[in-house]
């Protein structure tokens, strides 16, 4: 076959999915283009008649009738949901001071990950100097990947007073393109804690508890401050920079409460509640208590530098393992009986026996949290980034 020829299946799907984008490319061809049969044969040898040039009238089908193409919908405006501040759109708030901003005032330094909902690049803003991650997605996404990106906009906007999430900067529109200007961490828990363990380094007590105290309260900020379930507790969204400081990130997949509810099961199922996996009969939603069961796996994943659960081979293994096993717990000898206890309160897989966030921060365990010793976990964090940054032997 030459190639100004295109063989076209004729049946099913197929026919239906790949005809319009060979009528748009033979738009002011010449092209010989063969509908072929399910069995191989051909149904029309010629099309050349009935597929004229995008400026001499209107496309054919092979029975000679017009096409009817719809042109794709026009982008969606940006949303204008009360909830959102939108007079920090196409503004900075850097060292203290709002300023005007355009994308035309950052640098890229470097793609620091990219995913479905968009591009992340490490970028500095020329004037101040200061460095910060950048998230960027179309506006030509899909509604649900554009439904993610805005909830992440929305929450990180209004969680600005809560030292313990990720720093909003402001936010821009370019081009099509919706720029999220966040706080630059240094590293992800998962990161930080497999680090650890490749250089043979324990995860103390008093960096957990410090852990454990940060995501509590960024957790019931969430609740109290915005009515927010955050719906994706894991370590991958935990942060931690050179200052020791942790915070929460990601909010694409929250919920907003109602009557202390949120209505649709979301988020990743490797940290999921029991009630989430498999819905009580009757269930009208999920509290933050699935939220304190994510946290509580997440805590034992930190201390022991593994996942708890074995792998899953299909979503049964996960139902008969979270749903029907009993929850995992701290191992003993390496941490207190209050570590062990807590994380119990946590695994709690009847709902109602399960800690709330105040519940948990009355907990012995983080009772003294203001005895931690800061400086001890700073210079631990800051070997971990370190060893991150060193070249792999033989590099």
């Amino acid at each position: 076959m030459s190639n100004n020829e295109i063989n076209l299946p004729f049946f099913g799907l197929t026919r239906c999915l790949l005809w319009p984008v060979v009528a748009s490319y033979t738009s002011g061809r010449s092209v010989a283009l063969h509908i072929m049969s399910a069995k191989g044969f051909p149904v029309v040898e010629d099309l050349n008649q009935t597929i004229r040039s995008s400026s001499g009238g209107k496309r054919k089908d092979f029975k000679g009738k017009p096409f009817n193409f719809k042109k794709p919908p026009p982008a969606e405006p940006l949303p204008r949901s009360s909830q959102i501040p939108w007079e920090l759109v196409s503004t900075l708030t850097l060292q203290g001071v709002k300023q005007a901003c355009n994308p035309g005032d950052l640098d890229i330094c470097e793609q620091l990950g990219r995913g479905a909902y968009g591009i992340v690049h490490k970028m500095v803003h020329r004037a101040t100097g200061t460095v910060m991650a950048v998230k960027r997605f179309p506006l030509t996404l899909d509604t649900n990947e554009k439904k993610r990106n805005f909830m992440d906009l929305d929450v990180s906007m209004r969680s600005g007073s809560c030292p313990n999430a990720v720093k909003f900067f402001g936010a821009m529109i370019e081009e099509g393109e919706v720029w999220i200007c966040m706080e630059l961490m240094d590293l992800s828990m998962d990161r930080l804690y497999s680090i650890a363990q490749s250089n043979q380094y324990d995860i103390s007590e008093h960096f957990i508890k410090k852990l454990a105290f940060s995501i509590v309260t960024a957790l019931k900020f969430l609740k109290t401050q915005l009515s927010v379930i955050h719906r994706d507790v894991k370590p991958s969204n935990i942060l931690v920079n050179r200052a020791g400081e942790i915070k929460i990130c990601d909010y694409g997949v929250s919920g907003y409460l109602e009557n202390s509810l949120a209505m649709t099961r979301v988020g990743c199922k490797f940290y999921m509640s029991p009630e989430r996996i498999d819905p009580p009969e009757g269930c009208r939603g999920f509290g933050i208590k699935s939220d304190v069961w994510s946290f509580g796996i997440t805590l034992i994943e930190v201390a022991t530098c593994a996942y708890p659960y074995d792998q899953w081979k299909d979503p049964f293994h996960q139902i008969k393992q979270v749903v029907n096993g009993p929850p995992p717990t701290i191992p003993d000898g390496k941490y207190s009986p209050e570590l062990q206890q807590f994380v119990a309160v946590c695994l709690q897989k009847q709902v109602e026996h399960r800690a709330n966030y105040d519940q948990l921060l009355a907990h012995p365990f983080l009772l003294d949290h203001e005895s931690i010793d800061d400086n001890s976990i700073t210079s631990f964090v800051c070997t971990m980034i370190d060893l991150n940054k060193k070249p792999k032997s033989g590099s």
